[in-house]
């Protein structure tokens, strides 16, 4: 789900491709030893009624562990990675926020390492490194990191050539363009198909 928070974070024409956490081993891995706390005071204060004051405490006191995992839960649940059609965002915090995005046109290479069970789960670490003063990006454990990694990848592709055609149609701007998308078909950035429909597009303005 896109929260308003998200969408008050995007810039015009700039839409989300994919929203993804951390694999849910990360939260269950973070909880489960705050379950058994729990569950062994509440065994504890049920064993304990014959003495009234030490019951109560320890039904007290079973409020830690449950606050704690519900703290985790919320920061699990609020730590997002974003990929859009310009740029890849990181965002923590449940209360205050920190946002950490990298632009597509700055990263200059994806690594993606998975173990047997992150294969067998689906889950991995995504290691973005980039131009830009961060350098380098770490996601941990994220939950279906081929998807996030092509998606990331692919809108990398195709940037260069929606950057061309929301630039304004001016006729004495035309050639100019036509042959910046030449350029980008040279690359491999787009297809011939792709270069011959927005040629068409662009001469019908002239």
């Amino acid at each position: 789900m896109k929260s308003d928070y998200i969408q008050s974070m995007l810039g015009k024409s700039e839409q989300i491709l994919l929203i993804t956490r951390q694999h849910a081993f990360v939260l269950t891995s973070s909880i489960l030893a705050e379950i058994a706390v729990a569950v062994a005071v509440v065994v504890f204060g049920t064993v304990a009624t014959v003495n009234f004051p030490l019951a109560a405490l320890a039904y007290v006191l079973v409020l830690i562990p449950l606050g704690s995992m519900l703290h985790d839960i919320l920061v699990w649940y609020n730590r997002q990675y974003i990929v859009t059609n310009r740029r890849v965002i990181q965002i923590n915090g449940v209360i205050n926020k920190n946002v950490v995005d990298s632009s597509l046109e700055k990263v200059n290479d994806v690594k993606m390492t998975q173990s047997f069970f992150g294969r067998m789960f689906d889950y991995g670490d995504i290691e973005i490194m980039t131009a830009s003063e961060l350098g380098v990006n770490l996601f941990k454990r994220i939950g279906d990191p081929v998807k996030f990694k092509t998606a990331m990848l692919n809108a990398k592709e195709k940037m260069g050539f929606d950057e061309v055609g929301e630039r304004p149609k001016r006729a004495d701007n035309i050639p100019a363009l036509i042959a910046e998308l030449d350029g980008l078909r040279q690359r491999g950035i787009v297809t011939d198909e792709e270069f011959q429909q927005k040629k068409k597009e662009l001469l019908a303005k002239l």
